[in-house]
């Protein structure tokens, strides 16, 4: 990482971008899960029916991090805005104690990235998201959902092109998400993922595992609005694999904080924007982050 030519080769390829997912780990600096995704009510899916959900979000990025967090002397600037529709299905039917859900993710990216004096901007459809489980309603305030989501390789990847709106390769991330809620009081959400993924056949490069997690704490007011602070903790755990790898295997870290916001209706719609700040990262870009969720029932 810190000689001239394999900088810029990493640097040249973090850009890469899946699932309106602006934070990076693992080939090329890119992960599957867009860290920070979630905010309030994760856990806690609503009554049995259809909904569709719609996530927007806007990543600024300038500056890239080595394995100690030092800035790489690259000239780097990333921006992603992305649209990713949602749709989810809550059953009646009975699953592991809970009923079961299912849900689908078709993101819709712009990208658009400078290394160097060298640029691109794409925007396509993103890597197709699959997944089911089970809702838990555990009392009143406490929720939860247990699941196993499937990343499959839809979007467009080109291992010549600085930018690329795929990662070209299978994932599966288990995951628990518990949410405990109030109307007027303290308000608490965590999701917690483990990403197992496959090689990348075009690059033969495998990225290592990845724990993660979406954080939201706030304080309800009683009139359908919660405010307070929401981000995401991400830890690479195992090493990459493949050519050109790191001798340190190219563990990417990172936390994020920020203001959080929520408005529920009490009727099924509600509302969800945060701003949040990454620090403490290692092997991916830095950056900021405005992401918005709005939740419509039919």
């Amino acid at each position: 990482m810190h000689k001239s030519g394999k900088t810029l080769a990493c640097s040249t390829a973090v850009v890469l971008a899946t699932l309106a997912g602006t934070s990076w780990a693992t080939e090329g600096g890119g992960g599957m899960y867009p860290n920070g995704n979630e905010n309030y009510l994760t856990g806690a899916l609503p009554p049995p029916g259809f909904y569709v959900l719609g996530y927007a979000s806007s990543y600024r990025a300038s500056s890239l991090r080595d394995n100690n967090g030092d800035k790489v002397p690259v000239d780097f600037k990333l921006q992603v805005n992305a649209v990713a529709p949602r749709f989810i299905w809550v059953s009646d039917l009975p699953l592991a104690g809970g009923t079961l859900a299912m849900h689908a993710i078709t993101p819709l990216l712009e990208l658009d990235a400078t290394v160097n004096g060298q640029s691109q901007r794409k925007r396509e459809l993103g890597d197709i998201v699959l997944g089911g489980g089970a809702a838990y309603h555990l009392s009143e305030q406490l929720h939860a959902y247990v699941g196993v989501d499937v990343n499959a390789p839809t979007g467009q990847f080109d291992k010549n092109d600085l930018v690329n709106v795929g990662r070209n390769y299978w994932n599966v991330e288990p995951l628990v998400a518990v949410s405990y809620l109030q109307s007027k009081g303290i308000n608490a959400d965590l999701k917690l993922m483990y990403d197992y993924n496959w090689k990348n056949k075009d690059t033969d490069y495998r990225s290592g595992q990845e724990l993660h997690a979406d954080y939201a704490l706030g304080w309800g007011f009683g009139n359908g609005w919660v405010a307070g602070v929401g981000g995401y903790a991400y830890r690479q755990v195992t090493d990459d694999q493949g050519p050109n790898v790191p001798a340190h295997g190219n563990r990417g870290r990172a936390l994020a904080i920020g203001p959080s916001i929520k408005y529920d209706n009490g009727k099924g719609f509600f509302v969800t924007a945060k701003w949040q700040h990454e620090t403490r990262v290692a092997n991916r870009p830095q950056g900021n982050e405005f992401k918005l969720r709005l939740t419509v029932p039919f």
